[in-house]
């Protein structure tokens, strides 16, 4: 009999798996080969991959999700990126595609003059082409370390007000900062997903004295990342943290847009913090009833444990956006249908 049960159970695996192979991709499978696509994406690459390919055979876009990037700025007429950017309650324009908050005014021009918040955003988009951008400008390169926490400070703050699905910081610091805390708790309030960058230090933010800001305030809204290359290796630059970082994701060498209308290759946590984002992005629009803390979970639950990662990642685990979207799926049918219960006499 159990035999059988296997056998039938194998039978049912494998026509599922023929069905995702058959089904329609939700976007053009060119997009994961482009020039502003990595390796993170590439079908080719099987396990070191996102293993998107799978996630848009089951994707479907039932909501318009706001991401805020708050980074360096943006090439808003960048080709990769122009029709993604969202400036609220107005179509964007060349003198208005996101916020400013870097210098002494404030302004509707976020400049990319760095090209990490391009590339960055330019990720977000290979994962989920249908995303909205919100650009939120914070650094300054003249500015003080603590001119740019302020900054950051007011980014956020932008982003809660707004209502944003999720927030990319792909920054941060050794200092803890009480006003960055009452926003992202505010953010928690608010139900808004926040996806931070474990750090480059080649530091275990497990150890206190070691810590990394926003990754390590340890709100429930927060998914830590830290970054593994394509021979799934933690990248030596990596923050790690068996208890303190969430994930890890592809942050060695990845391709995208760059300003100038160009793609180029960064590394670090925060291109890794860039694909799951993207993820939850994702998750969110085809599912908007979901709660930011059901999100973290399916994201988190269904990562892919890697031996590598054991003792540097919560639960080992690497981002597969495949599983994560069926695991998603399998939530918002028990959501929906839950299971009886016996009636209490």
């Amino acid at each position: 009999m159990k035999k059988a049960a296997k056998t039938i159970l194998s039978i049912a695996l494998s026509l599922n798996l023929a069905v995702a192979a058959a089904a329609p991709l939700a976007y053009n499978p060119e997009l994961l080969i482009s020039r502003y696509a990595s390796w993170g994406i590439d079908p080719d690459k099987h396990l070191a991959s996102i293993n998107l390919k799978d996630s848009w055979t089951r994707f479907k876009k039932n909501k318009d999700v706001i991401v805020a990037v708050v980074d360096t700025g943006i090439q808003g007429d960048h080709a990769f990126l122009q029709s993604n950017i969202y400036v609220p309650g107005m179509k964007p324009s060349a003198t208005n595609f996101g916020v400013d908050f870097s210098g002494e005014k404030v302004t509707n021009t976020p400049t990319d003059a760095h090209g990490h918040g391009t590339h960055v955003a330019g990720i977000v988009k290979s994962i989920f082409p249908d995303v909205r951008i919100l650009a939120l400008k914070y650094y300054n390169p003249k500015a003080s370390g603590q001119a740019n926490l302020d900054a950051t400070i007011r980014a956020l703050q932008y982003a809660v007000d707004q209502n944003v699905d999720v927030i990319n910081y792909s920054g941060g610091g050794p200092e803890a900062s009480v006003e960055e805390l009452r926003v992202l708790k505010l953010a928690e309030k608010k139900g808004i997903l926040v996806i931070a960058a474990a750090g480059n230090e080649r530091s275990n933010i497990d150890d206190k004295r070691h810590a990394y800001y926003p990754a390590s305030y340890g709100l429930t809204n927060i998914i830590t990342v830290g970054a593994h290359d394509d021979g799934l290796n933690i990248i030596p630059s990596s923050n790690y943290g068996k208890n303190s970082v969430d994930i890890a994701a592809p942050g060695h060498r990845i391709r995208s847009a760059i300003p100038g209308n160009g793609a180029g290759y960064m590394t670090g946590t925060s291109q890794a913090t860039a694909f799951v984002t993207g993820v939850a992005a994702m998750i969110k629009s085809k599912y908007p009833k979901m709660k930011y803390d059901q999100i973290k979970n399916i994201i988190l639950s269904s990562s892919l444990k890697v031996k590598n990662f054991e003792g540097k990642i919560l639960g080992a685990g690497k981002l597969d956006a495949g599983r994560a979207i069926e695991l998603a799926d399998s939530v918002n049918q028990k959501l929906q249908n839950p299971a009886r219960a016996v009636a209490n006499r």
